[in-house]
């Protein structure tokens, strides 16, 4: 089996194997995408968000993360069944909040 490698999906998004397994996350940070995104699904507001991270998300990685999101929508949306009655996949579980450190 192939060995699985580092792989830049913009300027500040990359998907590591050595990191998360993989998952798709903030350039030097091991905050994954799927997490802000959530974030941002809920309403939050990006300086918020940006304060949840202890700025190691700037605006700019998520402006990022919505464009690719955007375009992954429109490149495979026809590809996922519809969930009705809700925005949310019943299977995923909320973005874990990071923790203050004392």
């Amino acid at each position: 089996m192939p060995k699985k490698t580092k792989k830049l999906l913009g300027r500040h998004i990359v998907a590591d194997p050595a990191i998360c397994h993989g998952k798709p996350t903030f350039i030097g940070t091991r905050v994954m995408v799927w997490q802000v995104l959530e974030m941002v699904s809920e309403g939050m507001d990006w300086n918020d968000i940006m304060k949840e991270w202890h700025d190691s998300v700037p605006k700019e990685a998520i402006a990022e993360a919505i464009a690719l999101a955007k375009n992954t929508f429109v490149d495979h949306a026809t590809e996922y069944p519809i969930h009705r009655g809700t925005h949310e996949n019943p299977g995923r579980k909320r973005a874990r909040k990071p923790t203050t450190l004392a």
